[in-house]
């Protein structure tokens, strides 16, 4: 297993395609974005931070109903710290396919907006710029270098490389394999764009109409 300092990735500034406010340049590819809700289970999350939140604390809806409730990402992720004793025990574990399920609903379900984004990257690496968090960002560190495992830009960057470059749209996302698994004490099921139930509906009114 490699450690958090293995990990680390060094980053010329001047080389990267960064993020950070999300007022600024490539901003909506931050989970502080509130410009971009999810549909999961007949259910509107105001953001990508809020999903990745409540689905630390899968087990316990209400803990869940109250990150979902906040209108800003950053208060759903102050509200979800109160509730870390609730915390998945494998939360470590799998708190990266999480966020990966997390993004490609977000990109399959915003692909007009963001796949343009992400094409304008390029092939430059992406990262998301943090003054602190190592893991899913990098810092910088000062001689024109940012450093840290910056696990978000990654993860973007992996979306890019088989979606965006192959231009293969992503229609539908299934639900993770993983126990228990839940939202508001359901199961999740597979989480499909708004194009994909518009084609469904429109093929199923052609083989009426035949």
């Amino acid at each position: 297993m490699r450690t958090d300092k293995e990990n680390m990735r060094l980053y010329n500034i001047s080389e990267v395609i960064t993020f950070s406010k999300t007022n600024e340049g490539f901003g909506e590819l931050s989970n502080m974005s509130s410009s971009f809700p999810l549909f999961i289970n007949d259910i509107i999350i105001p953001s990508s931070e809020a999903l990745y939140q409540a689905m630390r604390y899968s087990l316990f809806p209400k803990a869940q109903n109250e990150i979902i409730s906040q209108a800003s990402p950053m208060t759903a992720k102050m509200i979800s710290k109160k509730y870390n004793h609730y915390s998945r025990q494998d939360w470590d574990l799998i708190k990266l396919k999480v966020m990966r399920w997390v993004m490609e609903i977000k990109l399959s379900q915003h692909w007009n907006k963001l796949a343009p984004i992400l094409e304008e990257t390029g092939n430059k690496a992406i990262v998301e710029l943090s003054y602190k968090d190592q893991f899913w960002g990098a810092k910088n560190i000062g001689n024109n270098q940012l450093e840290g495992t910056n696990a978000l830009g990654r993860l973007w960057m992996d979306l890019r490389e088989k979606h965006i470059l192959t231009n293969n749209k992503i229609e539908c996302v299934p639900p993770l394999t993983i126990a228990g698994f839940r939202l508001y004490d359901h199961d999740i099921g597979t989480v499909c764009n708004e194009d994909h139930f518009l084609n469904n509906e429109e093929d199923k009114l052609y083989a009426l109409s035949v």
